[in-house]
């Protein structure tokens, strides 16, 4: 009995070890550190599990000694110590068992005494690390500054100081780093320091006082170097809560800043001035930092690069910067060489190739075939079907790239991924019921290319945190929450997407992203003007921001700074109340540096914005080709003239024409949009043009018209933007609804005095948010193309019209009128019968042409999801 009962206890502690070990290690995933009790339980709970196992292998023995029908034993005194020892055992089990249960697993680890920065190579830098260490070491000396231009490594020396407190034994109990910038704030300063001694959540809701006397108490008690990085100006330390640095207590401050006169204000007792780089020290950097292939590539980048090197005049920001970029564009055009190859070969039906790919794209299968060579394929494209349930487990030895895009995938088995050693290539998006990866996706050992946007993908998984050779990690438009232990699972990502994920860039994962030392390219969003400062701030993430979204923010101002969101592309701003943009740049000095504005800034959206009266801002996006501004109440123009002025007096020439190549204009649900602009050049390339009530078309007045005076318009023909293609009315006035209905003119909604063929050149005219007040007979016009009951065939005879019906299966094989097969925003679409045609809801509503007095040709039907 008491050997049944020893087995049986043992399984419930072999299980709740699992158990326990399990949960412990998720506490550990999120940067707590396991308790001593219960690694000790888990300890002696492995330690007796071996022991239960060694005793019970005894058993067949000791039941060989037994007779007299197990009542007797052959050797009494070896069954009756085999007893006790069996009793005693089960005694020890289920006293373990009882202590087994634990409210907490898990606790804050120690803040460590040191917390290592990633510093990117350093050229003509030891002999200042030497001079700062020695200053610092000095007994008499308190507080060291380090003063120097903008750029040109003050940072990374503080850096290099930082992480020789690491390697050098020293008597200091902790090195804190804080990033002070130029908009002082107390409370960020605070939080920074509360987040090192890891104290910040339970005095997340503290005032600064109570924040200041707790960084105090614990301050007084350590011996601490602090480090503030990029002083505008001298800081408080008693508001901060920062004891002062004496001899007699040890402790010590360095900060860094441009000016020296902040040395003096901060009281320094020593001062360590910056230079830039000599010119041999600068070109050994720039090539560091570019790397030997593409110099080698050819002879002509090796001239342009020393150019462009003795252009940086030895600033290493700017040496980094430019290197970075010129690397990476090589990579790019290495990398997209190769997708285009990748391309045609997969579409490729004949050649040595054809063996070694599949290609079942489009043509709605419901499962995997059963007629691929798995076991000879180097490339298989399964996307765009209706693939539900992956019941194959192949093996494919050679397979390098799987596209199973546009699916409708819900899950995945682990089996699947087992033997596909080589696969390089994965590609998942668009499988919108997609909720986790099986954890044998880590048998993906050479996977370097994974793609999960659109899916509902909402943790990574631990299989997927196995993957150390992953390059390239698109997690964008999925649920996403948390991105913890990612900088130490793929140490080699380079390129990481989250835009529009659930995922809002913090402070720890700030901490995650500094991990990846090579990453060239991230997408995000955030909430916080604070995180958002420190992003910048980051010497790694510099330039590597491409895509933005800020949502849910709530700040007096924001700075967005033009040469650490230089690789900026796209920008969203939601649902944010933020009284003023600024914008911020390092190398003011150099004119031929490309730091005073967003280079490759090309779309800029804002959505319910509260409080800017005006986005002169956006002057520093030259290269901006879509805008959309929609429901900000309170701004009444685009580009205030005196800002625009001052701004186009300090900046490049290419500053000074507002909007030079923008081609979308959405402005939207502005009720006090005056302008856009008083510069009578602005936007010269607009093709698209959506906008307000209050906005006159004068807006829009080409530079050809001769003069415009205030409360007069030229009598000359006014061209509203001589290159429109697209013009949207969106939320007008029922007169000018009615203007345009009548078909009279149109340059009539300029107050022009001359007819003409002003809008000639226009193919699309749509009109929104209609207000007729036209008679019946014009109305009973209009519900031909626009029925309020059942819908019709928009391409069958008017006289005898075929009834649309509703259909959700079969899936929309095509639409008719706009040759999408997909559907939009609604599950089901429109089918007629009788013609065999399927249209989009929407799409039935529009007639295929529309005639127009002052057009020679006719204009196409146009409807916009938007």
């Amino acid at each position: 009995a008491n050997l049944e009962a020893l087995d049986t206890a043992t399984r419930e502690l072999r299980e709740r070890r699992v158990d326990l070990s399990r949960r412990v290690s998720l506490e550990e995933d999120k940067g707590l550190e396991r308790l001593a009790k219960v690694e000790g339980w888990l300890s002696r709970a492995e330690s007796i599990d071996s022991e239960v196992s060694d005793l019970l292998r005894e058993e067949p023995t000791e039941t060989k000694r037994l007779c007299l029908f197990g009542y007797c034993s052959k050797n009494c005194i070896s069954s009756c110590k085999y007893g006790k020892k069996v009793s005693k055992k089960l005694e020890e089990v289920k006293e373990l068992l009882s202590k087994g249960v634990f409210e907490e697993l898990a606790e804050k680890r120690p803040a460590s005494k040191v917390v290592k920065k990633d510093i990117q190579t350093t050229i003509g830098l030891d002999s200042m690390v030497g001079k700062a260490w020695d200053s610092i070491m000095k007994p008499e000396g308190r507080t060291l500054g380090i003063y120097g231009m903008g750029g040109v490594g003050k940072t990374t020396l503080l850096a290099r100081i930082n992480n020789k407190f690491d390697k050098e034994v020293n008597e200091f109990d902790v090195v804190i780093w804080v990033v002070v910038s130029k908009d002082l704030q107390y409370k960020v300063i605070q939080d920074q320091i509360l987040r090192r001694l890891r104290a910040d959540q339970e005095l997340e809701k503290e005032t600064e006082e109570k924040k200041a006397s707790f960084i105090d108490n614990i301050l007084r008690r350590k011996k601490f170097i602090l480090l503030l990085d990029d002083l505008w100006s001298a800081v408080d330390l008693n508001k901060i809560g920062v004891p002062r640095p004496t001899q007699e207590n040890g402790s010590k401050i360095v900060f860094t800043t441009r000016s020296k006169k902040v040395c003096r204000d901060m009281e320094a007792d020593d001062e360590l001035k910056m230079d830039c780089l000599s010119t041999n020290e600068a070109w050994e950097l720039f090539q560091n930092v570019v790397g030997e292939a593409p110099l080698k590539k050819d002879p002509e980048i090796l001239t342009l690069a020393e150019k462009i090197s003795k252009k940086c005049h030895g600033l290493p920001l700017a040496l980094n910067v430019i290197g970075k970029a010129m690397s990476f564009r090589a990579h790019l055009l290495t990398e997209s060489e190769t997708t285009v190859k990748m391309h045609d070969v997969l579409r490729s039906t004949s050649g040595k190739e054809e063996e070694k790919q599949c290609v079942k794209s489009g043509v709605k299968l419901s499962c995997i075939p059963d007629d691929i060579n798995w076991s000879v394929s180097r490339r298989i494209s399964l996307m765009s079907n209706q693939i539900e349930k992956i019941s194959c487990f192949p093996k494919c030895p050679n397979l390098s790239t799987l596209f199973l895009r546009d699916n409708d995938l819900k899950g995945i088995p682990g089996k699947f991924f087992q033997f596909m050693p080589s696969l390089i290539v994965l590609d998942l998006s668009h499988n919108r019921s997609l909720r986790d990866l099986p954890e044998e996706i880590c048998s993906l050992t050479s996977l370097k290319y994974l793609n999960l946007s659109y899916t509902r993908i909402s943790s990574l998984s631990v299989g997927l945190k196995g993957l150390r050779k992953l390059i390239s990690l698109d997690l964008e438009f999925t649920k996403l929450k948390s991105i913890d232990g990612i900088g130490a699972s793929l140490p080699n990502l380079q390129v990481l997407k989250l835009y529009r994920s659930r995922h809002y860039i913090d402070a720890r994962s700030i901490e995650e992203l500094q991990l990846l030392k090579h990453l060239k390219i991230l997408t995000g969003n955030v909430t916080d003007a604070s995180i958002l400062e420190s992003i910048q701030g980051v010497e790694g993430l510099v330039r590597c921001v491409q895509r933005l979204r800020i949502i849910n923010m709530s700040a007096k101002d924001l700075t967005l700074n033009t040469v650490a969101l230089g690789g900026l592309r796209e920008l969203e701003i939601i649902n944010s109340k933020i009284s003023e943009i600024k914008i911020d740049w390092k190398c003011k000095g150099k004119e031929d540096l490309p730091s005073q504005y967003f280079k490759h800034l090309f779309s800029i959206v804002i959505h319910d914005l509260e409080g800017p009266k005006e986005l002169s801002w956006l002057l520093f996006a030259p290269n901006l080709k879509h805008l959309e501004v929609i429901r900000s109440p309170s701004l009444e123009e685009i580009i205030n003239k005196e800002k625009g002025m001052s701004i186009s007096n300090v900046h490049p020439p290419d500053m000074t024409v507002p909007f030079p190549k923008l081609e979308s204009l959405t402005l939207r649900g502005l009720p006090e949009l005056e302008r856009i602009c008083s510069s009578p050049q602005a936007l010269p390339s607009l093709k698209d043009i959506t906008h307000c009530p209050k906005l006159s078309l004068e807006s829009f007045q080409d530079t050809s018209s001769k003069k415009t005076t205030v409360g007069e318009q030229s009598s000359s023909s006014v061209s509203a933007a001589v290159q429109l293609r697209k013009l949207r009315v969106s939320c007008w006035s029922a007169k000018i609804a009615i203007l345009i209905i009548e078909k009279k003119l149109l340059c009539n909604l300029l107050n022009c005095n001359e007819k003409g063929d002003t809008f000639e050149c226009i193919d699309t005219v749509e009109v929104k948010s209609w207000h007729f007040r036209q008679e019946k007979k014009k109305s009973m016009e209009r519900t031909k193309y626009f029925p309020r009951s059942k819908p019709l065939c928009r391409v069958s005879d008017p006289a005898n019209h075929h009834t649309l019906c509703r259909r959700s299966d079969p899936p929309l094989s095509i639409c008719f009128a706009c040759k999408d097969h997909h559907l939009k925003r609604n599950r089901y679409y429109y089918y007629c019968s009788t013609c065999d045609l399927e249209f989009h809801r929407g799409c039935h509503l529009l007639p295929p042409k529309v005639s127009h007095p002052f057009h020679p040709h006719l204009l196409r039907s146009f409807f916009s999801y938007t």
